[in-house]
C-alpha cells in the first residue's frame, strides 16, 4: 500500500454462504479456545441463546456437525469443535488471508488512478458548511501579517482566500495542492446584474438560478455556476422577491476573501 494513505478506501466482509459470517467464524474460534458455549458467547459479544442459536442453524446446514456438545458429567460438560468444524474454522482462515490480499490488491489499484483518489479524498470531509467547492491552489501572495491564496474550479473560476500567516503555515499550503472552499450560504451575496450595482467583495461566481426555496421569512436561493457545481445563499423571502429571483435567471453568487475557510486535503485525504 502506498506509505503517504493510511486509509483503505474499498473494504468488506468475508461471508459465506449462509449463515458462514465473520461472526460465526469468531465464535467457533472462541469456542475452541474456551471450551465453553457461555464463555465463548461473552468473548464475543453474544448472549448464551443468541449463541447457541447460531451453533444450531450452523450445525443443521452443515453437511457434518461442527460443534460438540458435551452435557453434565464429572467435568461439568462441555463444548469443542469437531472434524469438520476444525476444518471450517482453517479454511475460512486461509480465506481471510487471500481476501485481504485480494482488498490491497483493488485498494493499490484505486490508488494508481489520480482521479479516484480525488474523488474519495472529497468523499470523507465532514464540516457543518453548507457550501464546499473543490479546486486547485494556483497562487500564494504573502502580505505583512496575512495571506492571499488563489484557488482555481473546476470551471477555471477563480477564488480568493484571505487567511493569516500563521494558517497558511499550519495547513502547509502550497501552489499545486488540493483544497476545499467552506462558505457560508449567509455570507454570500446574490447579484443578477441590475442597476449596476458595484460590490466590494472580490470573488464573483457566474450563473444561473436552478432553485429558489421559502419558509416565510427568509429564503434559499441555489445557483448553478458554470462548471455545474451548486452554490447555496441565505437572503430574506423580500430581497429574493425584488430580486426577482426564479429558476432559469441570470444570477452570481459574490463573497468576500475573508468569508472563505479554506481547508488543504492531505496525502490522507483528510483536512
Amino acid at each position: 500500500m502506498n506509505s503517504v494513505f493510511s486509509r483503505d478506501w474499498l473494504e468488506g466482509e468475508l461471508r459465506l454462504i449462509g449463515s458462514l459470517d465473520t461472526r460465526m467464524i469468531g465464535l467457533l474460534r472462541a469456542i475452541d479456545e474456551t471450551g465453553s458455549i457461555n464463555r465463548a458467547a461473552k468473548q464475543v459479544g453474544l448472549s448464551y441463546k443468541g449463541a447457541w442459536q447460531m451453533i444450531e442453524r450452523a450445525n443443521n446446514l452443515a453437511p457434518r456437525a461442527l460443534i460438540s456438545t458435551a452435557i453434565g458429567g464429572s467435568k461439568g460438560g462441555g463444548s469443542c469443535l469437531t472434524a469438520a468444524g476444525r476444518g471450517l474454522l482453517e479454511l475460512f482462515t486461509r480465506l481471510e488471508e487471500q481476501h485481504r490480499r485480494f482488498l490491497r490488491e483493488l485498494n493499490q489499484s484505486l490508488l494508481d488512478d489520480p482521479d479516484v483518489v480525488l474523488l474519495l479524498r472529497r468523499q470523507v470531509i465532514k464540516n457543518s458548511a453548507r457550501n464546499q467547492l473543490f479546486g486547485n491552489i494556483t497562487a500564494i501572495e504573502l502580505g505583512a501579517v496575512n495571506a492571499e491564496v488563489y484557488v482555481t474550479l473546476k470551471g477555471d473560476e477563480r477564488v480568493v482566500i484571505s487567511i493569516t500567516l500563521p494558517s497558511l503555515d499550519y495547513l502547509g499550503v502550497k501552489v499545486g495542492g488540493d483544497a476545499v472552499l467552506l462558505i457560508n450560504p449567509s455570507d454570500i451575496l446574490v447579484d443578477t446584474g441590475g442597476d449596476n450595482v458595484l460590490l466590494s467583495a472580490r470573488n464573483r461566481l457566474d450563473g444561473h438560478v436552478i432553485r429558489v426555496q421559502y419558509d416565510g421569512v427568509d429564503s434559499e436561493v441555489i445557483i448553478q455556476l458554470l462548471s455545474g457545481e451548486s452554490i447555496a445563499a441565505t437572503l430574506t423571502q423580500t430581497s429574493a422577491e425584488a430580486l426577482g429571483l426564479k429558476p432559469g435567471c441570470k444570477a452570481s453568487a459574490v463573497f468576500k476573501s475573508s468569508a472563505v475557510i479554506l481547508a488543504a486535503l492531505t496525502a490522507t485525504g483528510v483536512p
